[in-house]
């Protein structure tokens, strides 16, 4: 068992739009390899990961202190401290999480870490596809990685002979 406190790690920024969050990865401190935990804090006005869900892989997630708003397929839902929330791996898991409160929102993501991976992006018409490492996995590991747009889906025989 390896044992890691967060205070340990360094926080990773992402900012990009509305996207703005810092990220502690928990569970790739571990000798864990199929179950992901990461530490997320979400400025006030911003939001996490742009609105998707995962084919192959469940995800929670447990708000530590802080008020937001939770996008779902049912709409949006108000989270406060203490709620913990599950996205199942199909299209009723999509969900993305927004700061409409005045201190940071911080909450504990945790996910099973299947290998390979389809994530869907419903208001963008993409997928990612992942193999040899999930996402929130080992990049340098993937054999497959990569994000397109649904619109270019071609015929399973086209190009071939």
């Amino acid at each position: 068992m390896r044992h890691v406190n967060e205070r340990e790690l360094e926080w990773t920024d992402v900012e990009r739009g509305e996207t703005h969050f810092r990220r502690k990865t928990l569970g790739a401190e571990t000798d864990v390899d199929d179950i992901g935990a990461s530490l997320y804090e979400l400025p006030p006005e911003a939001a996490s990961w742009p609105y998707h869900f995962h084919t192959g892989n469940a995800e929670a997630v447990y708000v530590l202190s802080g008020t937001g708003l939770l996008r779902t397929p049912d709409g949006e839902t108000r989270v406060e401290s203490g709620d913990y929330c599950a996205f199942p791996a199909d299209p009723d898991g999509a969900h993305r999480f927004y700061n409409d409160g005045t201190e940071p929102l911080r909450f504990l993501a945790v996910s099973t870490m299947q290998d390979p991976d389809v994530t869907v992006y419903p208001d963008s018409g993409k997928i990612g596809v992942y193999a040899g490492a999930p996402p929130g996995g080992d990049k340098d590991e993937r054999v497959v990685s990569g994000y397109f747009r649904r619109e270019d889906d071609v015929d399973y025989w086209e190009g071939e002979s």
